[in-house]
C-alpha cells in the first residue's frame, strides 16, 4: 500500500490545518481494512502519535494528549483518503506529518505497528 500525504504549509498561529492522506496499491484487500493514523516529528525530536482511527465498522478514535479536543481525524473510505484537522494551531504543531497504515493495529500510539508510511508533509506553525 502507498500513501501519500497532502496539504501542509504556513499556518498563522490560531488558525485551522487540514491534511489529507491518498493510498492506493491493494492487493486482495481493501483500504477500509486498514487501521489509520498520523504522526509527527518535529525538529530533533522523536516521531510520535497524533491520532488514529480504526478499520470500517464502529467508527473510534484516538488522539495524543497534545491534540485532543481541537482536532479530528477522519476518512472516505470510497475516496481511499484520511483526514486530519487540527484547529487553534500552536507553534508546537510545526512539525512533518506522516500518514500511517496497518491491518492488525492494537494499540494505536504504536508505530511498529504500521506497514506503510506515507512521505510527509512539512506543517509550519507561524506566530
Amino acid at each position: 500500500v502507498q500513501l501519500q500525504a497532502f496539504g501542509g504549509g504556513l499556518v498563522q498561529a490560531g488558525g485551522s490545518l487540514r491534511l489529507s492522506c491518498i493510498a492506493s496499491g491493494f492487493f486482495g484487500d481493501t483500504f477500509s481494512m486498514y487501521v489509520l493514523a498520523w504522526f509527527r516529528q518535529a525538529p530533533g525530536k522523536e516521531r510520535e502519535f497524533v491520532a488514529g482511527i480504526n478499520a470500517a465498522g464502529i467508527v473510534a478514535t484516538y488522539y495524543a494528549d497534545s491534540v485532543r479536543g481541537r482536532s479530528t481525524i477522519s476518512r472516505d473510505n470510497a475516496r481511499n483518503t484520511l483526514y486530519l484537522q487540527i484547529n487553534n494551531v500552536k507553534a508546537e504543531d510545526t512539525a512533518v506529518y506522516y500518514c500511517a497504515a496497518g491491518r492488525t493495529v492494537l494499540h494505536f500510539p504504536e508505530r511498529s505497528q504500521y506497514t506503510s508510511w506515507g512521505q510527509g508533509t512539512l506543517v509550519t506553525v507561524s506566530s
